[in-house]
């Protein structure tokens, strides 16, 4: 049964991370952006009735008419059995009427954006779906998930130190509740299925998780080694916010033929190194520029090169350049390449200006990934927490979103 539980876990998540990276996406889009309106936030996650605004970059520039579509998904995140109009208010398809020519910049380039709900598209109820944007010949460019959540429980979310003394100092445990005064739920062990996140990083998500304990209207989740994450070690950042002159964590700038080319400082495996505190926001970016008024327009891109020196014996392992600017995905445009000569593994991203978080990811011949192989692991690293509550009710159709709730190991509990 515990096999039947692990294999369930591992196609489960595989899954989930799947829905998205199987889907190759051109390498003329960039700086796809899904989150929630407002400063500081940077998941998908977006409370039922309120705005999420997709946008991206066309390199191509020549302001192609694109139009979005939206899925509804169960769980797993496959296609419901919904018809558009049980999920959706007005059109589940529509076109992207908001568009504009970059400014000023080395690299000319189209921004698109869209925002739901708008006037044509509302969405009705919680759960998974998939945003795709669609060319002129009404095929899929890329698609991006999103949840859309409702309050119907509330959420707290704690972190502690692993009760393991074998990962006592390298990993975080996440414990929480599931309040439902006023919600009644009939067969708790069936009917709620929560997901557990580390910084909205789908590809370390862990669900099948059981209540262990009933308190009145409390579901308790008081597990440790099954809701332990590998803490790994705050990410690596830069800002290349001004394109022509060195800045945070940028060793130099060079002009290029036809753009410029932001050299970062050459980064050294932490893996066994002390802990050092270093203010990250959680493997996000920001898009900025000192040169414009509207940074969405007028911030150009530039080659940034990132280059590692590692001692450390991978053991034929692959290393990536890993973090949301690039959706978690691991691609050959995000590896590292071993350089003889230098002896460092280097790689080259087209990025636009920008406040960048990253790290340095290790996936071996089985595809096992590794966030402390290079970085290391420690307790006292700060990482947000997510969990969202699924909810199936017998006989239902769709599963919903009731609740979500959020945790942080600044305060991390023994």
């Amino acid at each position: 049964m515990k096999y039947f539980n692990f294999l369930f876990i591992c196609l489960f998540v595989s899954q989930i991370s799947n829905a998205q990276s199987k889907f190759a996406e051109p390498e003329y889009i960039k700086t796809i952006i899904l989150k929630p309106s407002g400063a500081n936030l940077y998941a998908p996650y977006v409370r039922l009735g309120q705005t999420i605004t997709l946008s991206f970059d066309d390199l191509n520039a020549d302001e192609y008419d694109y139009s979005y579509r939206i899925e509804h998904c169960t769980i797993d995140w496959k296609p419901s059995d919904l018809i558009d109009s049980e999920f959706i208010s007005g059109y589940a398809e529509d076109r992207i009427r908001n568009f504009t020519n970059s400014f000023n910049t080395l690299l000319p380039y189209t921004h698109y954006s869209v925002s739901i709900p708008n006037e044509d598209t509302r969405i009705k109820i919680s759960g998974n779906y998939i945003i795709s944007v669609l060319d002129e010949d009404n095929q899929v460019v890329f698609k991006r998930k999103f949840i859309v959540y409702e309050n119907k429980v509330t959420v707290g979310v704690a972190i502690f130190k692993s009760r393991d003394l074998k990962h006592y100092n390298t990993k975080q445990a996440v414990e929480f509740s599931i309040n439902h005064p006023d919600f009644r739920i009939n067969n708790p062990r069936e009917e709620i299925i929560p997901i557990v996140l580390q910084n909205d990083n789908w590809q370390t998500a862990i669900t099948n998780l059981k209540p262990q304990f009933y308190r009145g209207n409390q579901l308790l989740y008081k597990y440790n080694k099954e809701t332990s994450f590998w803490a790994g070690n705050e990410f690596l950042y830069f800002d290349s916010k001004s394109i022509r002159n060195s800045s945070l964590n940028i060793a130099r700038v060079e002009q290029g033929k036809n753009l410029y080319h932001s050299y970062l400082f050459t980064n050294e495996e932490r893996n066994g190194q002390p802990y050092t505190l270093r203010e990250d926001i959680n493997g996000n970016f920001v898009i900025r520029s000192i040169d414009g008024q509207d940074s969405t327009i007028d911030a150009d891109y530039s080659w940034v090169h990132f280059s590692l020196e590692c001692l450390e014996d991978l053991s034929g392992k692959d290393i990536y350049v890993h973090g949301n600017f690039n959706n978690w995905q691991l691609k050959d445009s995000n590896k590292l390449i071993y350089n003889n000569k230098l002896g460092l593994y280097q790689a080259n991203i087209l990025l636009k200006q920008g406040f960048y978080n990253y790290q340095f990811i290790t996936k071996n011949k089985e595809g096992v990934l590794s966030n402390y192989d290079i970085d290391g692991s420690h307790y006292l690293t700060e990482n947000n927490y997510t969990v969202l509550v699924y909810y199936k009710k017998f006989g239902s159709r769709y599963t919903e979103v009731i609740g979500i709730g959020y945790g942080n190991s600044r305060n991390i509990n023994n």
